[in-house]
């Protein structure tokens, strides 16, 4: 603390009015300070509120979407029951289709061996009376 110098009437009026006025001074800036703070305080507790507005917003949101996420597994499982239960139906079918395609190919397999083995036959055919032409060549007299 400030000590003031004596004079007759007291202190010295300038010292005593020069402290008044930094006193004065630095409680008008805590003053200010304080209403800085109390305005930054009630924009947080604003922010606050907001920040909990979002929360429940986006914990309702997780609710919908978990709701929406097990009807869609169910409405999956249901529909993968059905083609499950179709597969099984079809699959007879299928293999039934299968088998009587595989006949059809074994027996165009069939046929074309057998025409490969005609068309062997019938080429040594030709080609052996080419053969027999060249032969006779050396016969004749040239």
């Amino acid at each position: 603390m400030d000590k003031f110098s004596k004079e007759l009437a007291g202190y010295k009026k300038a010292e005593v009015n020069k402290f008044v006025n930094d006193v004065v001074k630095q409680v008008e800036q805590m003053l200010a300070d304080l209403r800085t703070k109390d305005i930054e305080i009630q924009e947080l507790k604003n922010s606050l509120e907001h920040y909990k507005n979002m929360e429940n917003t986006f914990n309702r949101a997780i609710l919908v979407a978990e709701d929406a996420s097990n009807q869609i597994k169910r409405i999956a499982r249901d529909e993968s029951a059905s083609i499950i239960e179709d597969a099984k139906k079809n699959a007879s079918r299928i293999v039934n289709d299968a088998l009587i395609q595989a006949e059809k190919t074994q027996i165009e397999t069939s046929q074309l061996k057998r025409n490969i083995v005609t068309f062997k036959r019938r080429l040594r055919t030709i080609i052996e009376s080419q053969l027999d032409l060249v032969d006779d060549i050396d016969h004749l007299d040239i």
